[in-house]
C-alpha cells in the first residue's frame, strides 16, 4: 500500500495543531465562563426590576417601564440598544429560572449554549409540573449529540408532555403573527412574514404561478433576464404596493380614502449633488439602510412633494428648511434635523416618532426648536415614567443621564455631504 505523504502533515504539524486545539478548548472554557456568568447577571437584572415593580399593586405598565430603564442602562455599556438587552434579560430569567439544571451543564462544560438554547425553544410547549422530567431526559440527550441533531428529537419529547394539543396552541400562536423589515446589506433587505403554515406555503404557491407565468410568457430575443425567484421578488413587491386588500372596510363606509389607495411612506435625505448625477454614492433611508442613488433620484422624480433643506456644507449641519405649501415648519425642520429618535441607539425613522418636549410643557417647557426632539412611543415613556434624564443643548444635541449617572451625548445625525471635483461651494439636502 503505498504510503500517503505529506496530507498527515509532519510531527511538527502535528505538534502545532495539538497546541492550537488546546488552546481554543482553553478560549472555549473562559468564553463559557463568560457566557454563564452574563446570563446570570442579565436575569438579576431582570429580578430587580420586577422588585422595583413590586410594591405597585401588579401594575404592568409599571414594572415594563422598570424593565426599560434597567435595560437602557445595561445596554449602554453593551452599546446595544434597549430593546435588544430587555429581550435578552427576559431569555435569561428563562435560562436561570426555569431551567436551572441546564444551566449548571453548561457552565461545566458538559454542554454548550447552542444546548441551552434548543432545550429552552422545544420546552416552551411543557407545562411547569413537568419541566424537570424533560429537562432531565433534555440534558441526557444533549451530552451526546450536538445541538442540531437533538432538536427534533427533544421537540417531539415536549409535544408529548404538552397538557394542550397542537390545534389549540396553534389557534394562540396566529395571534402573533407580524410582518417585519430586517436591513440587509448593499441596499437590500429582507421582509420577513410570521402567518400561518398553509398561508405561507399558499402565497409561495401563488407567487411562483404568478413568475411562472411572467417566464412563460417571454418571447424569443425578450431582454428580460430576470430569474424565476428574482420575479417572484418582484411580483411580491408589486401586489403589496399597488394592490388593493379583497377586505377593505374603507371602500363602502365613510373612513377616509380605500386601503386599495394607501400609499407607502418613506424618509429619504437625498444630496442635491446626487439629484445633479454628480455623485452616485449611498443616499439614507432613515431608520433603516443606505439605498443606491438610482433608487433615490427614481424616488425624487416621482414624489408628490418634498422638502428642502439647508446645510452647512462642511459639516451637514441644518440651517434652514423651506417653509412654502406647509402649516407645520417645526415638524419639518426637526423631522430633518434628527431624522430619527434621539435616544441613544435607536434609529426608529423620525416620521415613526413623536415629538417631544425636553422641558415638559406641562412644566412650562415651550414648543419651540431648541425644546423640540424626535423620539419613539418606547423612549418617549421611558423619559415620561423611569429615571433616564434628559436635557437639550445647543445644536440640537441630547445629553441623557441614565439613572446611574452615566451621560450619553446624543448628538443631531448631520445629513451625508458629498462633495464632487466640480462641487459648488455649499450644499443642499432634499429628504422626502
Amino acid at each position: 500500500m503505498e504510503e500517503l505523504t505529506g496530507s498527515a502533515g509532519s510531527d511538527g504539524d502535528i505538534a502545532a495543531l495539538a497546541e492550537i486545539v488546546a488552546s481554543v478548548e482553553s478560549v472555549a472554557a473562559q468564553l463559557t465562563a463568560a457566557q454563564v456568568a452574563e446570563v446570570r447577571l442579565l436575569a438579576q437584572a431582570g429580578q430587580l426590576a420586577e422588585k422595583q415593580a413590586s410594591g405597585a399593586r401588579a401594575n404592568v405598565r409599571v414594572h415594563d417601564m422598570a424593565l426599560r430603564a434597567i435595560a437602557a442602562e445595561v445596554g449602554g455599556v453593551l452599546r446595544l440598544t434597549d430593546r435588544t438587552v430587555q429581550q435578552r434579560i427576559g431569555e435569561a430569567r428563562e435560562i436561570v429560572e426555569c431551567y436551572p439544571a441546564a444551566l449548571a451543564e453548561w457552565e461545566a462544560g458538559c454542554l454548550t449554549r447552542g444546548h441551552v438554547r434548543v432545550i429552552v425553544d422545544a420546552g416552551a410547549v411543557v407545562p411547569p409540573a413537568l419541566r424537570a422530567e424533560f429537562e432531565r431526559e433534555a440534558i441526557a440527550r444533549c451530552r451526546i449529540d450536538t445541538p442540531n441533531r437533538v432538536r427534533a428529537g427533544l421537540e417531539i419529547l415536549a409535544e408529548r408532555m404538552a397538557d394542550r394539543s397542537f390545534t389549540d396552541r396553534h389557534r394562540d400562536a396566529c395571534t402573533s403573527r407580524a410582518v417585519r423589515v430586517v436591513p440587509g446589506r448593499n441596499g437590500m433587505s429582507d421582509v420577513v412574514a410570521s402567518v400561518p403554515t398553509v398561508i405561507a406555503d399558499g402565497v409561495f404557491d401563488r407567487l411562483t404561478q404568478q413568475a411562472q407565468s411572467v417566464v412563460d410568457a417571454r418571447e424569443s430575443g425578450d431582454d428580460d433576464a430576470r430569474t424565476i425567484d428574482q420575479v417572484r421578488a418582484d411580483v411580491f413587491a408589486d401586489l403589496l404596493l399597488a394592490g388593493s386588500p379583497s377586505l377593505d372596510p374603507t371602500a363602502t363606509g365613510d373612513a377616509p380614502g380605500v386601503l386599495g389607495a394607501i400609499r407607502a411612506q418613506v424618509q429619504v435625505i437625498v444630496p442635491v449633488l446626487t439629484l445633479l448625477g454628480a455623485d452616485d454614492g449611498p443616499v439614507d433611508l432613515v431608520g433603516r439602510s443606505p439605498i443606491d442613488a438610482d433608487t433615490a433620484r427614481c424616488l425624487a422624480a416621482n414624489a408628490s412633494n418634498w422638502a428642502r433643506v439647508l446645510t452647512e456644507p462642511i459639516q451637514g449641519v441644518v440651517l434652514a428648511v423651506d417653509r412654502y405649501s406647509t402649516p407645520w415648519p417645526q415638524r419639518r425642520y426637526l423631522r430633518a434635523r434628527d431624522q430619527h429618535c434621539r435616544f441613544p441607539g435607536c434609529r426608529r425613522a423620525a416620521i415613526r416618532c413623536e415629538i417631544d418636549h425636553t422641558i415638559d410643557a406641562a412644566l412650562g417647557g415651550p414648543t419651540a426648536l431648541w425644546n423640540l426632539a424626535h423620539l419613539c412611543q418606547r423612549h418617549h415613556s421611558m423619559k415620561q415614567f423611569t429615571r433616564w434624564k434628559v436635557r437639550q443643548l445647543p445644536g440640537g444635541v441630547l445629553e441623557w443621564t441614565s439613572p446611574t449617572g452615566r451621560i450619553y451625548r446624543e448628538d443631531a445625525p448631520a445629513p451625508p455631504v458629498f462633495f464632487a471635483p466640480a462641487a459648488i461651494a455649499g450644499s443642499a439636502s432634499a429628504p422626502f
